[in-house]
């Protein structure tokens, strides 16, 4: 009986697609050959939660992803625009996915108000985690 692949979640961004917040598309040549064996299911939880591409840079204010998913820090524009409640969607779809699919492992963009680890963790990060999915971050 033939061995199963893994499956994992990936942001989208990391594969080269244009779902950056500029639009820009980064190559990231190692991806394919780091995660050869596995099968890659590409998210972008800023788009899964309604936001266009591009879009105005966001951060994170008064706290990490777990304080926003609590309701004790917000995701906020550049411009001074919220979009917690984009991000919360998005982390909420990225999430159904993982556990429809019966997904255990995320691959994350570092430096993300939704999927970075290190610093501040980001909103989708931080769901992913509370519902024991291990994250490996990519800068």
């Amino acid at each position: 009986m033939p061995t199963l692949q893994p499956v994992y979640l990936i942001s989208s961004c990391l594969l080269g697609l244009c779902t950056r917040y500029d639009a820009k598309i980064k190559n990231y040549p190692d991806i394919p050959s780091k995660f050869h064996d596995a099968i890659l299911i590409p998210i972008c939880p800023e788009q899964l939660g309604g936001l266009a591409t591009p879009r105005v840079a966001a951060d994170l204010t008064g706290g990490d992803g777990n304080d926003v998913l609590n309701s004790r820090a917000s995701v906020v524009t550049k411009s001074g625009i919220d979009v917690t409640t984009a991000f919360i969607q998005g982390a909420e779809q990225v999430l159904k996915i993982a556990q429809m699919q019966k997904i255990s492992k995320a691959i994350l963009k570092a430096r993300s108000p939704s999927c970075g680890v290190t610093g501040n963790i980001g909103v989708t990060a931080a769901l992913l985690q509370k519902h024991n999915i291990e994250i490996v971050e990519i800068d």
